[in-house]
C-alpha cells in the first residue's frame, strides 16, 4: 500500500526580511487578476456594453465585495454572534483568518447592484457576464486552502487520502480543499464558459451558476469534516455549508425556469477593426 502524501506545504511563498508573502494571498491575487483579464476579453466581445474603465469599476467594486462580504459572512455565519458586544475589532482581523464563499458572494451581489444602478445595466445582465469569472477565483481558492493544510476531510481508506498534520490525528484523510478545486474551480469554469460562449437568455447564466455550486457544495459537505466551533447542525451529517448551499440550488432552479421566459442579454456592438495597409 502506498505512502499517503502529507500535506506539509510551506504556506509562505517568498519572504522579503520581516515581509512575507503567503500562496493564499497570491491565489487571491490571481482570481482577481485572471477574472479581470477573462473579463475584458467577454467585454470587448460586446457582451458588456460598457467602457474598459467602467468595468475596472465594476472588478474593483467585486473584489471589495469579495473580500469584505467574506470576511462579514464568516464572522456571522461560522462564530458565535457574541463578537459583537463582545470583541467588535475581530471583524478587521482577517490575518486570523475566516473568510466565508457565501458571504463574498452575498458582496459580490450588492457591488453588482451598485455598478449596475450607477450605469444604467440591468442588474442580472451584470451578474450573468460576472458568473462564468467566479469559478477561477474560487478554485484558485481552493489550492490556496490545500497549501495551507486546512478545510481537511474525514478519514479515508481510498488512495487519494492524504495526511494533514494540522488534523487531530495523522490518519488519512479526504483532501477536500482538491475536491473543490475540481468541482467548483475546472468543472465550473468549463461547464459556465461554455455555455456562456453564446448569447444566452438573461438569468440562464447566474441560474447555472447557483444550481451547479449549491449542488458541488452540498455534496462535498459529506466528506468534510465542519468547523469545530459549529459541529453538525442536525441529524449528525447537516452543516452549515449544506443549509447556506439550499438557497442557491432553489435560486438556480427558479432563475433557470424565469430564464425560459426571458429576453437575450443585449449585445454591445463591436468596434471594427481599422484596416491594416499593405
Amino acid at each position: 500500500m502506498a505512502t499517503p502524501f502529507v500535506v506539509n506545504i510551506d504556506p509562505v511563498a517568498l519572504s522579503l526580511g520581516p515581509l512575507q508573502v503567503h500562496w493564499y494571498g497570491l491565489m487571491y491575487l490571481g482570481g482577481f487578476l485572471g477574472g479581470w483579464g477573462l473579463g475584458e476579453y467577454r467585454r470587448r466581445q460586446g457582451r458588456l456594453p460598457v467602457s474598459a474603465d467602467r468595468f475596472g469599476d465594476l472588478m474593483f467594486y467585486c473584489m471589495m465585495g469579495v473580500v469584505l462580504g467574506g470576511r462579514v459572512g464568516y464572522m456571522l455565519f461560522y462564530t458565535a454572534i457574541s463578537w459583537i458586544w463582545t470583541d467588535p475589532l475581530a471583524l478587521f482581523r482577517i490575518w486570523d483568518g475566516g473568510m466565508s464563499f457565501h458571504g463574498g458572494l452575498l458582496g459580490v451581489v450588492v457591488a453588482g447592484i451598485w455598478w449596475s444602478r450607477r450605469n444604467n445595466v440591468k442588474f442580472f445582465d451584470t451578474i450573468d457576464f460576472v458568473a462564468p469569472l467566479v469559478p477561477l477565483g474560487l478554485g484558485l481558492g481552493r489550492l490556496g486552502n490545500f497549501i495551507n493544510g486546512e478545510l481537511w476531510g474525514k478519514p479515508t481508506d481510498l488512495p487519494i487520502g492524504m495526511i494533514f498534520p494540522h488534523a487531530p490525528d495523522a490518519l488519512p484523510r479526504h483532501p477536500n480543499p482538491l475536491y473543490e478545486f475540481a468541482l467548483e474551480g475546472v468543472v465550473m469554469f468549463a461547464v459556465l464558459w461554455i455555455f456562456s460562449l453564446k448569447p444566452r437568455r438573461r438569468y440562464a447564466v447566474s441560474g447555472l451558476f447557483a444550481l451547479m455550486y449549491g449542488c458541488f457544495r452540498f455534496i462535498i459537505e459529506f466528506v468534510r469534516v465542519p468547523d469545530a466551533q459549529l459541529g453538525y447542525l442536525a441529524f449528525g451529517w447537516v452543516t452549515m455549508g449544506q443549509v447556506l448551499s439550499l438557497p442557491l440550488i432553489a435560486l438556480g432552479i427558479l432563475w433557470l425556469a424565469m430564464s425560459r421566459r426571458a429576453p437575450y442579454a443585449p449585445l454591445a456592438p463591436v468596434a471594427a477593426t481599422p484596416a491594416t495597409a499593405t
